[in-house]
């Protein structure tokens, strides 16, 4: 089964993507980072109680008004919701406060999400898919793209283009807010660059400055070329042989790591 890693950057049209990859023709499994890192911090979760522990002398709004349609204690008696907004607001920045409790806030959420990512994976290789998307932010920075036989960034050439977007579908934050938000998740033409790096067969970068058809006929050249290498029947055998599919898995990540470490190296090179 061929692992698919999706990054991008916020409003570069990576949900557009999965999206597309998800419905017809293409009709792959999403494992999307951003739901599981919903589920993890709902309340009656662990996640939840850390992040409370943590934030809540801090925060005063890190939890949803009660009103008459929220009860004190959460409307399963588990606890109100967090303000995600206002959590948001709580660690995005440059300071070094900021880093500091957005670091805590990661190392909260990030090992459980992996933990739900794994089991997803799993169920898909045992239904027999031939490809999955794991829909990730943070892919890099997570160090995600180990595990993954592609990767493909969504990103644009114009900054302006992302700002926009973001402050037309996130009318509440203004120009400062969002540009916090954009420096939180890395230049995406870094991404993009990083990407291309990892040569053909390994790295797909959609540029999505222009209009959803341009976008959607990207995606239809990008699978049918995925599929070209790995195809349908491949799945079938890996699930029939599965200490098939661990070497085949080894070997992918020991490859990605080969390349991260020539990545990282020319990054160092050319800073001198």
């Amino acid at each position: 089964m061929l692992l698919i890693g999706l990054t991008g950057s916020i409003a570069t049209g990576k949900s557009t993507v999965s999206s597309l990859l998800s419905s017809p023709p293409h009709n792959l499994p999403i494992i999307d980072a951003d739901l599981l890192a919903r589920q993890v911090v709902e309340p009656g979760t662990a996640g939840y109680a850390a992040i409370v522990r943590h934030f809540a002398a801090t925060t005063p709004d890190l939890l949803v008004e009660a009103s008459d349609d929220m009860p004190p204690d959460g409307p399963r008696g588990l606890g109100r919701p967090l303000n995600r907004p206002a959590l948001g607001r709580r660690v995005f920045g440059e300071t070094e406060t900021l880093r500091r409790d957005r670091a805590v806030l990661n190392g909260i959420v990030h090992p459980a999400v992996r933990r739900a990512m794994f089991k997803a994976v799993v169920g898909c290789y045992l239904r027999g898919h031939w490809a999955v998307v794991l829909d990730v932010p943070l892919l890099f920075e997570g160090g995600l793209d180990r595990f993954c036989g592609v990767t493909a960034v969504v990103a644009v050439r114009d900054p302006e283009v992302q700002l926009g977007r973001l402050m037309a579908r996130d009318p509440h934050l203004s120009r400062e807010d969002a540009e916090n938000r954009v420096r939180s998740q890395g230049d995406v033409r870094d991404k993009a660059a990083r990407c291309e790096a990892r040569g053909d067969g390994h790295g797909v970068v959609l540029w999505n400055d222009g209009t959803r058809e341009e976008l959607a006929g990207q995606v239809n050249e990008a699978v049918a070329a995925l599929k070209a290498r790995s195809p349908e029947w491949w799945s079938w055998a890996l699930l029939g042989c599965p200490p098939l599919a661990v070497l085949v898995a080894a070997y992918r990540v020991w490859q990605n790591g080969r390349i991260n470490k020539q990545w990282h190296e020319s990054r160092r090179t050319s800073k001198l």
